[in-house]
């Protein structure tokens, strides 16, 4: 406000010495400081480019890294298996999975559920009595249960004024795994209730409480949703079972129609049976695909090594000296002969080398198709098993040094140098935002200082006139 009040001054008094104060005063503050502000500009133009550049390459090798990935966890190169028979079972896949070899796959039944329809109400909205209901799992051998210990009871609190459809509510929310929900049929409104399956999720209800019967229940009497096997009299409508297959030829048992747990890490998903007719389980055969994913892997670390070399070129280049840049180098150096199998047996593909990947005396990459090939052709399923999204293999070894390059606490890495370079670049700003303050201080000074002058200026201009009109009074007195 004082440095506009005072410009103001002197635009108004400016006639005394002819000269824009105001302006001469920004243009001797900037002059006072050109140098250094040139000097934090240029330097701050250097270390904006250095993140560009190496933030360029550390992108390349995130992006990379992740389209590898989702090839092979959904592309041609992700894992997959067929059922012959498709109306026996679903077959998928786990992404670490090398997927190879074939299987028997016999279904003798399908895992299900204990379903129940109680006896009916006249509606949903029927109280139902006040009381506890214990619903126990177990196992059911004919008319016999035997409650599992391991599983805990279900216990529902009845209030006098729940209805049919708040024990429904009630069951649904237990969180023991049950359904329920009131179904309207011919004979009434009935409570169903549904378990999860496997054999071993058959359930009983017991009931006791303030309205139970002590004898003959009846609608109203908490004891009239009880049920047992022993006292079933139809309202059992499924019972609970596993699935029971042969894979391989080998007898199984599965509480549930989703299968885990197999060769390969192969998951089937139950849907029929074919007893006494063996399907087969076959898995897709990956060598057009490995050989296409080569191919692009290799053109994309070529475009990587492209970028690295021009901008970590030592004449030019705005990666010159970098550590991060070198250790990329380094890192590429060794990428087609590092182990990336190590647990690999012997013979087997280990290495990107082994899939063809050669490095150049340039630095650049090419395919050995006669390599890889070769490769495919000995050990299909070695290879195949190279591709996979487990500790091991193409993507784990490539995405471990995308990672280790991306890391802001390696001063070794791109995101080290990132890090250091933008803390560099935040103390120049720091410095530049100093000297904006200093030469805003120095502008305000000399705008007093001018201000001064030319107050002085116009009052020895008004005695010069006053000096001036004397002489020439006198002057002309003398004529």
């Amino acid at each position: 406000m004082e440095s506009s009040t005072t410009s103001s001054i002197i635009s108004t008094l400016g006639g005394g010495s002819g000269i824009n104060m105001t302006q001469l005063a920004l243009d001797l503050s900037e002059a006072r400081f050109l140098p250094q502000v040139n000097q934090l500009e240029s330097r701050s133009e250097t270390l904006e480019a250095k993140i560009s550049a190496a933030s360029t390459l550390r992108s390349q090798l995130t992006q990379l890294s992740s389209a590898l990935g989702d090839r092979i966890r959904n592309g041609d190169l992700s894992p997959s298996a067929t059922v012959g028979n498709g109306s026996v079972a679903q077959a998928s896949v786990l992404g670490s999975s090398s997927a190879s070899g074939s299987y028997t796959l016999e279904v003798e039944q399908l895992a299900s559920s204990q379903t129940l329809a109680g006896n009916a109400y006249s509606a949903a909205s029927d109280l139902v009595g006040e009381g506890q209901l214990t619903i126990r799992f177990g196992t059911i051998d004919g008319t016999s249960f035997t409650e599992d210990t391991s599983s805990t009871a279900a216990v529902i609190d009845v209030s006098a004024t729940d209805t049919l459809a708040d024990v429904a509510s009630k069951i649904r929310s237990s969180g023991s795994g049950l359904n329920a929900y009131v179904a309207n049929t011919a004979e009434g409104a009935r409570l169903v209730i549904k378990a999860e399956t496997g054999a071993e999720r058959a359930f009983t209800i017991e009931a006791a409480g303030a309205s139970a019967s002590g004898g003959t229940a009846a609608a109203g009497n908490i004891d009239y949703l009880a049920w047992s096997p022993a006292s079933d009299t139809g309202q059992r409508t499924a019972n609970a079972a596993d699935a029971q297959f042969l894979f391989d030829g080998v007898r199984m048992n599965n509480a549930s129609n989703t299968v885990t747990g197999l060769p390969e890490d192969l998951v089937l998903n139950l849907t029929g049976t074919n007893q006494g007719a063996p399907t087969s389980i076959s898995f897709a055969d990956k060598s057009s695909a490995i050989s296409a994913m080569m191919g692009d892997f290799v053109t994309a670390l070529n475009e990587i090594t492209g970028a690295l070399k021009e901008l970590a070129a030592p004449l030019g280049g705005e990666l010159g000296n970098d550590p991060g840049a070198r250790a990329l180098k380094r890192g590429l150096s060794t990428l087609s002969t590092d182990i990336v199998m190590p647990n690999a047996t012997d013979g087997a593909p280990s290495t990107l080398s082994d899939l063809g990947l050669v490095r150049t005396r340039d630095g650049d990459f090419r395919l050995d198709n006669d390599r890889l090939q070769e490769t495919l052709s000995s050990d299909l399923a070695g290879a195949s098993a190279m591709f996979t999204t487990g500790l091991f293999g193409v993507f784990a070894t490539f995405d471990g040094l995308a990672r280790d390059m991306s890391l802001s606490t390696n001063p070794g890495s791109l995101g080290g140098s990132i890090e250091r370079y933008s803390g560099q670049l935040e103390r120049l700003d720091e410095r530049l935002e100093k000297i904006t303050d200093q030469q805003d201080t120095l502008r305000e000074r000399l705008v007093k200082n001018f201000a001064n002058v030319d107050r002085n200026v116009t009052a020895s201009q008004s005695t010069l006139n006053f000096l001036q009109s004397q002489i020439a009074v006198w002057n002309g007195s003398d004529n």
